[in-house]
């Protein structure tokens, strides 16, 4: 049995990166400052934010507002709420990035790859026929075609006009 590879040499600086004081999934929505933390839409359990280390351009995760690690742990309308998140920011991606395809998950747990392991997290991985190229394998490098702001101000637009009732 032969294994696929995932090479994001480009993520070292997140690993070897000083870790800020608490959780990050906690502290940013506190801050109010969205632009900067790159929180694109905040719901009433839920929130949006782009990933400050991304895997392509658009890479996104969804966390509860509450601080755990356990799925169990969410009320029925944190999880109605997440999971209308996602459905919303496909869309969202599909229309402003032209995204043909995603990848979507949730690592439950360190042993799981769970960057993050006590704050549960959603991410959503925009894909394209013929993303990976020779870069990040021969260069050790990821293209990512435009800046993480240039992507928020695109995508925060769409995201303002999220309507749970349509």
């Amino acid at each position: 049995m032969t294994f696929n590879k995932l090479w994001a040499p480009w993520r070292i600086e997140y690993i070897t990166n000083p870790k800020e004081e608490g959780c990050f999934l906690c502290n940013y929505p506190k801050e109010q400052n969205d632009v900067d933390r790159l929180i694109l839409y905040r719901g009433k359990y839920s929130f949006v934010i782009m990933n400050f280390y991304p895997y392509n351009n658009g890479h996104l995760m969804i966390a509860p507002y509450q601080h755990t690690s356990e799925i169990s742990d969410l009320d029925t309308d944190t999880r109605i709420e997440i999971f209308g998140l996602l459905d919303k920011s496909v869309a969202i991606l599909r229309e402003t990035i032209n995204a043909e395809g995603f990848n979507i998950g949730l690592n439950l747990g360190a042993v799981a790859g769970a960057g993050i392991k006590d704050h549960l997290h959603w991410h959503i991985v925009p894909r394209w026929q013929g993303d990976t190229n020779f870069m990040p394998v021969l260069g050790h490098t990821k293209v990512l075609s435009e800046g993480l702001k240039e992507t928020y101000m695109k995508l925060r637009k769409k995201f303002a006009e999220i309507n749970f009732s349509d």
